[in-house]
C-alpha cells in the first residue's frame, strides 16, 4: 500500500511494516526536514497508518492552501481531540466564513489600539522578571526560552481576556501549556490519548482545563459588557459586536424601519464557542510567538549594529523620552523595527509547515494524486529561503526589506499561510513584536553567551535554538 500511494514522488523505497520511521518522528531533526524539502517538490513518508506528503515547492504549497474542495486543516491527527472537534479552524465553507467574518474586525488597527495598554504592562512586568532572574543567577547565562514562552502566554491571555483572567490562571496556563504543545506531535501512537501519563493524555487534560478557564472568562465578559463598559480586550470587542447585532435584530423584529445595520453583524456565540475559539488563538500564537521572541533576542544580542539602529529609531519615535508608552501611530512609524521583525519571521519562520488532510483524492500535479485520507503538508520554510527570491537567504539582513526588493515578493511570504485559513493576526503579530523589542531595546541590555548548540535548530512545534538561548539581562542605566 505504501508503494502504491508513493507512486512517482520522492520517498524511502521501503517502509518498516506498521511503524515506519516512528523513532525519527519522535525526535525530528531540522536537518532531516531540509533534506526532504531538497529531495523534490513532492516527497513522502509513512508512519503507522498515516501516509504523509510534503509539498516543498512554493506554488504547490499555495495550491494546497487554496484547495478547500480537496483539503481541510488538520494540524496533526490528534488536533481535534485536543483543540475541540468543533473548533472553528477545522470548519469549512459557510460555517468557517461565519466565524471569520466575526473575528476579522477584532484585528483591525482600531481594535488593536485598545489592546496596547495591557500589553505594555505585560512587557514591563516580564522585563523586570528577566532582570531579576539574571541577578538571582549571579548574572550568569540561563536558557531564556521558558521565560519567553511565559511572557507570550501572558501577552496572549491579557490580549484575549484582559482582567477577566487572574494572574494565577495566567501563570498556571503558562506552566501547563507546554503539555498541550508536546501532545501535538506530527505522529503519535494510535489511541495514546487514552493511556494515562502519555504526552497526549496530559495534553488533553491541560487543554480541557484551559477551555474551562476561558469559558469562565467569556461569561464574566458578557456580564461586564452588558453594563455598557468600554472594550479593552479581544473578547470585549467580540461580545460587544454580538450585543449590537442582537439589538439590531430585536429592533427590526419590532417593526422599526430606520435601523442602522451594525458594521459586524454576527450571531451570538456561546461561552464554550468563545472558549474554543480563543484557545485556538492561544495554540496558534503561543509556540510561534515564543519561537520568534527567542530568536529575536538572541540574534539582536549578536548583532549590535542592528540593535543600535533599532534603539535609535525607537527613541526618536518617543521624542527622546524612552519611558513614553507606545501607541499605534508610533508603532506604525517604526520602519527599521518593522524590517527587523519581518526579516526575523523570514529567517527563522515560526511556522515551517501547516498540515492538511486530503478529504478526497487530490490531483496536486498532472502526474501525482494525493490519496484520500493522506496528510498533505504545504511547507513555508523553502519559499522563505529561496536564494532566487531572497539573496543570501541564510544571512539575517533587515535592509533587504528597506533598500532591497523583498517587500515585492509576496508569493513567497508564506509566514502566515495563504487561502481561506490564512492567519487572522498577520498585522497584529508584527506590531506586537515591534512593541516588545522596541521597549526592550530602550529599557534593557542583554548579552548572549554562545554555546556549540546556539545555532543548532530544535523542532518543538516550531523552531528554537537547541540550547534554549543562553542570555543575561540587566536594566539600562
Amino acid at each position: 500500500m505504501y508503494l502504491y500511494r508513493k507512486g512517482s514522488i520522492t520517498g524511502p523505497r521501503f517502509k518498516v511494516p506498521f511503524t515506519g520511521p516512528f523513532i525519527q518522528a519522535l525526535h525530528p531533526k531540522f536537518e532531516s526536514y531540509l533534506a526532504q524539502w531538497a529531495s523534490g517538490p513532492l516527497s513522502c513518508v509513512s508512519v503507522f497508518h498515516k501516509f504523509v506528503v510534503l509539498a516543498s515547492d512554493r506554488d504547490l504549497a499555495h495550491k494546497v492552501f487554496k484547495s478547500p474542495t480537496y483539503t481541510e486543516p488538520c494540524i496533526v491527527p490528534l488536533a481535534k481531540d485536543i483543540l475541540g472537534h468543533k473548533a472553528w479552524v477545522f470548519l469549512q465553507g459557510k460555517t468557517h466564513a461565519e466565524y471569520r467574518r466575526g473575528l476579522t474586525p477584532l484585528f483591525t488597527n482600531k481594535a488593536m489600539a485598545t489592546y496596547l495598554p495591557a500589553q505594555e504592562k505585560v512587557f514591563a512586568d516580564y522585563f523586570d522578571k528577566f532582570v531579576a532572574t539574571s541577578q538571582a543567577n549571579a548574572n550568569q547565562p540561563l536558557p531564556f526560552m521558558t521565560l519567553f514562552r511565559e511572557i507570550n502566554c501572558a501577552l496572549s491571555c491579557r490580549t484575549f481576556f484582559g482582567d477577566y483572567i487572574s494572574p494565577a490562571a495566567v501563570k498556571k496556563i503558562a506552566d501547563d501549556y507546554y503539555q498541550a504543545t508536546a501532545a501535538l506531535e506530527l505522529v503519535n501512537v494510535p489511541f495514546s490519548i487514552y493511556i494515562p501519563f502519555t504526552k497526549p493524555w496530559r495534553g488533553k487534560r491541560t487543554a480541557d482545563a484551559v477551555h474551562a478557564e476561558f469559558a469562565k472568562c467569556a461569561a464574566a465578559c458578557k456580564r461586564n459588557m452588558a453594563t455598557g463598559a468600554a472594550p479593552t480586550c479581544i473578547v470585549d470587542h467580540w461580545v460587544r459586536h454580538m450585543f449590537e447585532s442582537n439589538r439590531y435584530r430585536e429592533r427590526v423584529a419590532a417593526g422599526e424601519t430606520d435601523v442602522e445595520k451594525p458594521s459586524n453583524l454576527i450571531r451570538e456565540f456561546t461561552d464554550v464557542e468563545i472558549s474554543e475559539t480563543l484557545f485556538t488563538f492561544l495554540f496558534a500564537s503561543q509556540d510561534a510567538s515564543s519561537s520568534a521572541t527567542t530568536w529575536l533576542f538572541q540574534i539582536l544580542a549578536q548583532r549590535h549594529d542592528v540593535l543600535d539602529k533599532l534603539r535609535e529609531e525607537n527613541l526618536a519615535a518617543r521624542g527622546g523620552d524612552r519611558n513614553r508608552p507606545f501607541d499605534l501611530p508610533m508603532l506604525e512609524s517604526l520602519t527599521y523595527t518593522a524590517a527587523v521583525v519581518k526579516e526575523l519571521l523570514r529567517y527563522r519562520p515560526p511556522v515551517i509547515f501547516v498540515p492538511y488532510l486530503a478529504t478526497k483524492a487530490f490531483p496536486i500535479t498532472p502526474d501525482y494524486t494525493v490519496p484520500k485520507g493522506a496528510m498533505v503538508i504545504p511547507s513555508c520554510y523553502p519559499a522563505l529561503h529561496d536564494p532566487k527570491v531572497y539573496p543570501n537567504p541564510d544571512t539575517f539582513d533587515p535592509d533587504r526589506w528597506i533598500t532591497g526588493d523583498a517587500e515585492s515578493k509576496t508569493k513567497n511570504w508564506l509566514v502566515f499561510g495563504a487561502g481561506a485559513h490564512d492567519c487572522l493576526a498577520r498585522r497584529y503579530v508584527p506590531l506586537t513584536m515591534a512593541a516588545m523589542i522596541g521597549k526592550a531595546a530602550l529599557e534593557l541590555n542583554w548579552k548572549h553567551v554562545a554555546t556549540d548548540k546556539s545555532e543548532e535548530i530544535r523542532v518543538f512545534a516550531t523552531l528554537f535554538p537547541m540550547d534554549g538561548a543562553q542570555l543575561v539581562f540587566e536594566k539600562r542605566p
